[in-house]
């Protein structure tokens, strides 16, 4: 018991650094690669730089859910890899550690992370994108603010247009400014002062532009010349354009919690496109989840290469087979959604074909005699390699020197 415990604690360290790490870096690659696009997306909109890190934060949930389950599997499979190339796989075989028992510590460890990821993906995210997808309609509507960019033309509203020159004091003292404002009948009105500040005003939808030292050139289509005014005050209002209200949660699947799936796609009341849409949202969850729960199986199985072998295709492989169940539960989704096929079938018998593959390959290895699941895979790769080589070699000979 007490060397079957310290296996225990010595396996759980090494699964640990290499999940923690594919965690980390699975999380930075996705936040940096989403992270320019947000920066050009807020630039454009004209919102504050600094609303980024807070699109970005209600992301991580969405990145968390996609890399738990990789880094579950290389964890797994990368331990028992160190394992099995510095034989201490076959100790604790010897001393009676079947691979059954030694799936222990990678089930407690499914078991947690399938839980958080089940928290995650029916809880957590559906908020977070919601909150996501509210920063990203004030930055389109303007509630963020959108900012004036010094030496720069900015259009506020319909027809108004200000230019400042140089601004002080942190946007409170502006100077150079212009402002034109063409309205529907075909009068305008051009503004040049040398200094101003926007005064805030007790209607939400108006701010004042209060200017100091300055010209106001007033044109219609009923004047003989346009009306030139020189001032040394002058308020200006600014309509601001009208701000809708965001739509409530729940307006898109990815947005609602696994139990709201469940209730609406068991109504009566909901349209049969509708409910088709969220009973393959929620199978799909369910299923995303249910996977982790082979994970375990699937690494020890290809993690162990065959004898006098250093081949690491077995990380190749378990990375392709996840990613593609993965993008099979996506399609299946997608045809579900549209009520083209039942989502018990469309979700569920894949994740069964999957799970029979995962058992006959676990089998395979624990039970069967010198069984070696990728000890074909390893044969066909060695070979397609030796051809690779020769044909590279041939087609030398024929290249001018």
């Amino acid at each position: 018991m007490r060397f079957g415990t310290l296996t225990d604690r010595y396996l759980a360290k090494l699964i640990a650094t290499p999940l923690i790490a594919t965690l980390v870096i699975a999380a930075m690659l996705l936040t940096l690669d989403k992270m320019l696009r947000l920066f050009q997306f807020v630039v454009q909109e004209g919102g504050p730089v600094s609303v980024v890190w807070r699109m970005l934060a209600n992301l991580i949930p969405e990145y968390m859910s996609l890399g738990i389950p990789i880094g579950l599997m290389l964890g797994c499979l990368l331990a028992f890899r160190r394992l099995a190339m510095s034989s201490e796989l076959d100790v604790m075989r010897g001393v009676g550690m079947g691979y059954v028992r030694l799936l222990r510590v990678p089930y407690a460890y499914a078991i947690a992370l399938a839980l958080l990821n089940l928290a995650i993906v029916g809880f957590i995210q559906p908020y977070s994108r919601y909150a996501y997808e509210g920063i990203r309609f004030e930055l389109r509507s303007g509630a963020l603010g959108a900012s004036i960019k010094v030496g720069e033309f900015t259009k506020l509203g319909k027809g108004l247009t200000v230019r400042i020159e140089d601004s002080r004091d942190g946007g409170r003292e502006l100077s150079g400014i212009f402002v034109m404002n063409d309205g529907k009948d075909g009068k305008s009105l051009a503004v040049t002062a040398e200094h101003g500040q926007f005064m805030a005003t007790d209607d939400p939808d108006t701010i004042i532009l209060r200017l100091r030292n300055g010209v106001l050139v007033h044109d219609a289509p009923g004047f003989k010349e346009p009306r030139v005014l020189s001032f040394v005050g002058h308020d200006l209002p600014i309509d601001l354009p009208k701000m809708e209200a965001f739509r409530q949660r729940g307006g898109r699947d990815l947005e609602m919690t696994i139990p709201e799936l469940a209730r609406v796609a068991h109504d009566d009341r909901t349209p049969a496109k509708v409910k088709s849409e969220y009973r393959a949202e929620f199978h799909f969850r369910l299923v995303e989840v249910a996977t982790m729960f082979l994970l375990p199986m699937l690494s020890l199985a290809l993690a162990v290469p065959p004898k006098r072998s250093s081949s690491a295709l077995g990380v190749f492989v378990s990375i392709v087979l996840l990613v593609t169940q993965h993008k099979i539960n996506e399609y299946a989704a997608s045809v579900a959604a549209l009520g083209r096929i039942d989502p018990l079938i469309a979700l569920w018998v894949p994740f069964l074909a999957f799970g029979a593959l995962t058992w006959w390959m676990f089998r395979t290895i624990a039970f069967v005699p010198g069984g070696q699941p990728i000890g074909a895979l390893e044969r066909v790769a060695d070979k397609g390699l030796k051809m690779l080589i020769r044909w590279f070699k041939a087609v030398r000979r024929y290249l001018p020197a």
